[in-house]
């Protein structure tokens, strides 16, 4: 509510895009607009290894499409619009997916989270449960700090590995393997 005690109207997805351009990455939660800062370069760095790796597997298998800091709606009224830092959508799931506005409805197969010095567990966790909520069937949690990823599905725990661990793409992307460390070696 605000000063006035009128409560101010709740954003939707068709919204984001006419938003005032600030330079921070907006997302959308439950009808309310949350602002972060623009990625530095290590995480830009990490996202652009991770792009370019998915990219060269699913490409050259014309298993579905690879994207960048693109929105999908997750939830409707109130609208929660995520941009995850990579996503995989399949092939299939992009013939039937709907769209609102510039963004597609529904999470991706993979969402990837590259963590930023801003990022808290509290927020990773909810957007972990809201991209399983709207259909996600993985998604990997890289964090640069630590040089490790978390890999998360649905109705199972959390796998975490290390730099001499192999990320598998299983069951989302079946023989997509990646060394942890080659995330990591341009950083």
């Amino acid at each position: 509510m605000s000063e006035t005690g009128l409560t101010s109207p709740r954003l939707r997805a068709e919204d984001l895009p006419f938003l005032p351009d600030d330079d921070d990455r907006i997302e959308l939660v439950r009808g309310e607009m949350v602002r972060e800062p623009p990625p530095g370069e290590v995480h830009g760095g990490v996202t652009t290894v991770l792009v370019a790796l998915l990219f060269a597997f699913v490409h050259g298998r014309r298993q579905g499409k690879v994207y960048t800091e693109t929105g999908f709606v997750l939830e409707s009224d109130p609208d929660t619009v995520r941009g995850p830092d990579a996503a995989f959508v399949s092939a299939e799931r992009i013939e039937r997916a709907r769209r609102r506005g510039p963004y597609l409805e529904g999470a991706p197969d993979l969402a990837v989270e590259v963590l930023s010095p801003s990022n808290v567990a509290r927020e990773i966790e909810e957007k972990v449960l809201e991209y399983f909520g709207a259909g996600g069937r993985a998604v990997w949690v890289i964090d640069p700090r630590t040089r490790t990823a978390t890999v998360h599905r649905p109705n199972g725990e959390p796998r975490h590995l290390s730099e001499d661990d192999v990320l598998d793409g299983a069951p989302v992307l079946p023989g997509f393997r990646l060394p942890v460390a080659k995330i990591f070696d341009d950083q």
